[in-house]
């Protein structure tokens, strides 16, 4: 079966996207998937994103990480998946779809992509590090020198250690760098670093504010190896937030059709 696929990326975060609006994908079929993100007898990817119809919704996104494996919302493959639906015409400037956390609001600025993400209703907050889901599980610590930290042999040691092995976690190392967060992100899936994370930086920007070094009060602005994402949210008495948005761009880097 010939496949039509978009390429598309997000501050360097890469994703293949299927309109499988008529259900033609086997989402059963994990080693495909894998293969079609492997970079080097694949498509290549971090991860692999199908639009499908969902009622209520403008569509739903189905999303796998690079291992073949369907998981847990990805804030950089959300903003790529609603610029994917624009171009489609299913939405015009704004969209509200479905993802494996729930609902998710998007709209479209000029240069870049404002998506909703989900409420944070608790962070676990030690010395050390921080832990939280914005819609994927992250382990957040602010270290030195984050630009030449160890962030695949660091990352992968929490990753893999007791408490995280089994479910897995998202490792996030931060580093405030004048008035941005300077975050790398060792993601789960994929099991190495990519050039950004979009539930990562949304955890890494709520911690920071947490421990009282935000941008400012109600937003942070974020650098990546991939580029410049922005978080803003409400942050409440009781150290949970509410209207969180991930802002920044989602680029159309190219299209094809591949045998499946």
């Amino acid at each position: 079966m010939i496949t039509s696929f978009q390429k598309y990326q997000g501050t360097g975060n890469d994703f293949i996207i299927i309109d499988d609006r008529e259900l033609k994908f086997n989402r059963a079929d994990t080693a495909l998937v894998a293969k079609l993100c492997n970079r080097h007898t694949g498509i290549g990817a971090d991860g692999l994103i199908l639009l499908q119809n969902k009622t209520g919704y403008d569509f739903e996104m189905v999303y796998y990480n690079s291992d073949g494996n369907e998981s847990s919302m990805c804030g950089n493959g959300g903003r790529c998946i609603a610029e994917f639906a624009r171009t489609l015409g299913l939405v015009k400037d704004k969209a509200t779809f479905y993802a494996i956390d729930g609902n998710h609001e998007s709209v479209v600025k000029p240069g870049f992509i404002s998506l909703k993400m989900k409420d944070v209703k608790e962070v676990e907050l030690t010395a050390p590090f921080a832990y939280l889901n914005t819609g994927s599980p992250h382990y957040v610590a602010f270290v030195n020198h984050v630009e030449n930290y160890n962030v695949l042999e660091e990352g992968r040691k929490v990753r893999n250690n007791t408490r995280f092995k089994e479910e897995g976690v998202n490792v996030n190392f931060v580093e405030k760098k004048y008035n941005d967060l300077f975050v790398r992100t060792y993601e789960r899936g994929v099991e190495a670093e990519t050039l950004s994370c979009g539930t990562g930086v949304t955890a890494a920007a709520l911690v920071a504010s947490l421990r009282n070094i935000s941008t400012t009060q109600n937003d942070c602005d974020i650098q990546t190896l991939g580029g410049k994402l922005k978080v803003k949210f409400t942050k409440h008495s009781d150290n949970s937030f509410t209207d969180v948005w991930l802002e920044g761009p989602a680029t159309f880097v190219f299209k094809g059709e591949i045998e499946i």
